[in-house]
């Protein structure tokens, strides 16, 4: 904890283009190559590069409709590498664990956290954000930008004009510039940028006028809350530099668990949708798992392709509370089977499917039951067994144990196509790069 009256000293570091960044790393011919990443199934754009963000290239277009395109610009389209990017994002998180004891940590997302300087006073922050880049580029090979605020939302915005204003050289520090400094560099970004300020907040915001940061910053909390809502109110007293959001170094326990991903190719039979539901469930049973959790109800669900409306559709969903909370992949995965018979309906052309797990509670604090309880005994070699299977998995890769063909290893039709994968370069050894 901080000492009271304190300033709060905080950093935001962000990976700049993190999926195109990460693809980069190993391949240096990118380098200021027009570069998008593309969604599950090489769908749609979810990520851009400075060259690619220049020519136009909207989020979320579909690729197909910048095939042509591609062509012209030179612009150079690659599938998703999770396995690339979450191995990258963990190399970069040590990287910046490196400036600050653990407790002063917090990972926000797979290419964010946040750093807390507040005990070390003496630090030019400035010259420490310069440190970082250089740090991380030359370990990871990741370029990143770096805010310093008083609160977490200053820090957001901080890194918002480090990355967007060159002449900060990727490092801004608002606690180092003086109220009237701060106002001005305010003044220059829509209210919209603003960390926790949603689309529809912030039409409702420029109605009344207020249409900079700036202007949200010289609002009374006090008639925000009364307007608005609490969560806008924190946002204010943020921007005026008092620390209203704490340190979450860990995680808090998810709520709801899913799992869910879109076909490679079209399912149509109760069969074929058996495996990627059987799938989905091991992975959200092992997320459960990991977090000491119980489900109370299981949740399915079925997609079919509502831009082909020639098709007819069908996307139907349920969720069953079962009688008793569990973790265990076998109970789960059969209340899955169950839900998907009843949703099921011939003669469709499915192209996603999905679980989900919900009413999560922590796994020692269950309601007992009177009736059907299992032995003691029993309850214990199913613990055991969970906890081998997910340590096999653990150890060997995902799916390499499972309930029926959930551990099954293969190619199925519904695997996810990524026709231009970049390799493992740095988890698996076949795929080391090699320098000749």
């Amino acid at each position: 904890m901080k000492p009271p009256d304190v300033p709060r000293r905080i950093a935001l570091v962000d990976a700049n283009s993190f999926f195109c960044s990460c693809e980069r790393v190993f391949r240096p011919d990118l380098e200021r190559v027009p570069l998008v990443v593309l969604s599950n199934n090489d769908g749609c754009v979810v990520a851009r590069s400075a060259e690619s963000k220049a020519l136009g290239v909207p989020m979320g277009k579909p690729w197909f409709e910048l095939r042509e395109q591609a062509k012209q610009w030179g612009l150079v389209g690659m599938s998703s590498n999770y396995e690339l990017y979450g191995d990258l994002s963990r190399r970069f998180m040590s990287s910046l664990g490196c400036f600050v004891p653990p407790e002063d940590q917090e990972i926000y997302s797979i290419d964010e956290s946040f750093l807390d300087f507040t005990h070390q006073p003496h630090l030019d922050l400035t010259a420490t954000g310069h440190a970082i880049k250089q740090r991380v580029r030359q370990w990871t090979g990741l370029p990143v930008c770096v805010g310093f605020g008083a609160s977490k939302t200053q820090a957001k915005l901080a890194n918002h004009v480090a990355k967007k204003q060159p002449q900060w050289g990727g490092v801004c520090d608002l606690t180092a510039l003086t109220e009237q400094e701060r106002l001005g560099v305010m003044k220059g970004i829509e209210v919209r940028e603003v960390w926790g300020v949603g689309r529809r907040i912030a039409i409702q915001l420029m109605e009344r006028g207020v249409l900079t940061v700036a202007d949200l910053c010289a609002c009374d909390p006090k008639r925000i809350r009364e307007r608005f809502n609490v969560v806008l109110e924190r946002t204010v007293r943020e921007l005026q530099g008092e620390a209203c959001i704490d340190f979450e170094t860990t995680p808090p326990p998810k709520q709801q668990i899913i799992a869910s991903r879109s076909f490679g190719a079209p399912l149509y039979t109760l069969q074929d949708l058996a495996e990627p539901i059987r799938f989905h469930m091991a992975r959200a049973a092992e997320k459960l798992r990991r977090q000491a959790g119980s489900a109370c109800a299981v949740g399915v669900w079925l997609e079919t392709n509502r831009f082909r409306p020639q098709d007819v559709q069908h996307s139907p969903s349920r969720t069953v509370t079962m009688p008793e909370a569990s973790d265990d992949s076998a109970v789960l995965t059969a209340w899955a089977m169950s839900v998907l018979k009843a949703i099921y309906r011939p003669g469709h052309r499915y192209v996603k499917a999905g679980v989900m797990l919900l009413d999560i509670r922590e796994r020692h604090v269950a309601q007992g039951s009177l009736f059907d309880a299992l032995p003691p005994e029993q309850d214990l070699r199913r613990e055991t067994l969970m906890r081998v299977l997910d340590k096999a998995n653990g150890k060997w890769g995902r799916s390499t144990m499972g309930i029926g063909s959930a551990g099954i290893k293969g190619d199925r039709a519904w695997t996810m196509q990524r026709a231009n994968l970049s390799p493992a370069y740095s988890t698996s050894w076949r795929d080391l790069r090699e320098v000749t």
